[in-house]
This record gives C-alpha cells, sequence and structure tokens, in this order.
C-alpha cells in the first residue's frame, strides 16, 4: 500500500503528502497490535520503547514479538490460543 501511494504521490507531482497521511492512519494501529503482542508473551507494552534504540532495538523488538504466548493467564489476561 505504502508503494503504491508513494507511487501516486510521485506521478501526481505532490510531495509526500499522501504517503504522510497514510502513515499516521496506520501509526496508531500498528502500536496496539504490538502492545498486544507484547502483551500475550507477558511483557509491557512500554517495551515498544526499546525500538528507539538504533538497530539494536528493533532486533530485540522483533525477537520479543515472535516468541510463543505465555502458556497459562497473565496479568494482561487470557492466553488467547486457548
Amino acid at each position: 500500500v505504502s508503494f503504491v501511494i508513494s507511487l501516486i504521490d510521485s506521478l501526481l507531482g505532490l510531495t509526500p503528502i499522501l504517503t504522510f497521511i497514510y502513515s499516521l492512519a496506520v501509526l496508531l494501529p500498528s502500536l496496539a497490535v504490538t502492545a498486544r503482542r507484547l502483551h500475550d508473551t507477558g511483557r509491557s507494552g512500554w517495551w515498544i520503547l526499546i525500538a528507539l534504540i538504533p538497530l539494536v532495538g528493533s532486533i530485540i523488538l522483533i525477537v520479543f514479538t515472535c516468541q510463543d504466548s505465555q502458556p497459562n493467564d497473565n496479568k494482561y489476561g487470557k492466553n488467547p490460543k486457548l
């Protein structure tokens, strides 16, 4: 979607305004999904901020979100797999 919007921006000769609007529209849902995934693994949503550390932070966040959910309920709720 981002590629198509960027292509439209360049064809119309606009500054990347459509790309900026799309990025803002996708930002909040992306943060919510990432926080939910971190909660499934038993971590606080504040761990999203680790991505602010250049290179290493993003890798750590990817590892955290790829881990399996906790087998039982945790302080954030029930296991979504059950």
